[in-house]
């Protein structure tokens, strides 16, 4: 009967195989054949090509050359040498490599997308690859998924290895190092991603508001945006207009009738350092609030309660 942290080592060891050949298919047939027909002028600039596989020839490299190798040198030694932790913490600083995969990963498949309908020469190319039976019946996509899953799954083995690992083992201290480390990374590449998305989702707003020179900030935060009815003293109405809520700024917008291009027009733009908000007890206009800030002050009226606290708060 094997000890349980072994059986653990040896799943790391398998997978590793599997994931080493999978990498393979991505860079060495996928990458190459289409590099290949890109630079014969047949398919698509090779910049494409490129552009969807990243850095998938170093990620290749890495664990072809450098890892595998390591950990099966370890696992043959087992017997008197049973331990993985030094050998993962030799691997965790180099996964930040996968940032990079990680964060282009959407993108890249919205060009093979793209790219497969401009190009029938580069569709049938992936379809053949894809017939191979290196590719097991799955798609190009399905396979370029595995490095995004892969920093995952080391964390999930290696928290239970750690878990598995008797009291009194040598690999203990250099188990539990290697985690945190591995955690750290998973950190690194989640927030990778969500600041990227960050950006696309700013990036969206700002074509909206059609692309404002001095608007334009990446370093902006979108707190809220919606409807709002703005109260007119002098004619005693509402008109319906939109805000959004900035870290450093309020927009008052105007929906544009004919949306071309922008969604919105920014009538006003209210810097919110030195901006003041309250709510205000008016029995015409319920859940009505008051903005005031250097540029202007404006009377607010939103569709409940719950919602004018909300943009109070």
């Amino acid at each position: 009967q094997e000890p349980e942290e072994k059986k653990i080592a040896l799943e790391l060891l398998e997978t590793e195989q599997a994931y080493v050949n999978r990498l393979h298919l991505l860079d060495q047939i996928f990458y190459t054949e289409l590099m290949r027909e890109a630079k014969n002028g047949k398919t698509v600039p090779e910049e494409v090509v490129k552009m969807i596989f990243s850095n998938i020839s170093s990620i290749y490299q890495f664990h072809a050359h450098f890892f595998l190798p390591e950990l099966q040198k370890r696992m043959e030694d087992w017997s008197c040498n049973p331990r993985i932790g030094d050998v993962i913490q030799k691997l965790a600083p180099f996964l930040k490599m996968y940032g990079e995969y990680v964060k282009n990963f959407d993108k890249a498949v919205e060009l093979i997308t793209v790219w497969s309908e401009k190009s029938p020469p580069f569709q049938d190319l992936i379809a053949d690859i894809q017939k191979r039976k290196v590719c097991a019946n799955l798609t190009l996509q399905h396979h370029m998924l595995e490095p995004v899953q892969r920093i995952p799954r080391y964390e999930l083995l290696l928290k239970d290895y750690v878990r598995k690992l008797p009291l009194e083992s040598p690999d203990r201290e250099d188990a539990e190092k290697a985690l945190e480390m591995i955690f750290m990374v998973a950190k690194h590449s989640n927030a990778a991603i969500a600041e990227m998305e960050r950006l696309q989702n700013l990036w969206a707003v700002y074509q909206r508001l059609g692309l404002e020179g001095d608007i334009v900030d990446p370093s902006n935060e979108l707190i809220k945006e919606g409807p709002i009815q703005k109260i007119s003293i002098r004619t005693n109405s509402t008109s319906e207009k939109y805000l959004f809520l900035f870290n450093n700024m309020l927009l008052y917008c105007v929906p544009k009738v004919i949306q071309v291009g922008a969604e919105f027009q920014v009538h006003l733009r209210i810097d919110v350092e030195g901006m003041k908000v309250r709510e205000l007890k008016d029995t015409q206009f319920p859940h009505t609030f008051l903005v005031s800030g250097k540029q202007r002050t404006l009377e607010l009226q939103a569709r409940s309660e719950e919602e004018m606290n909300t943009w109070i708060k």
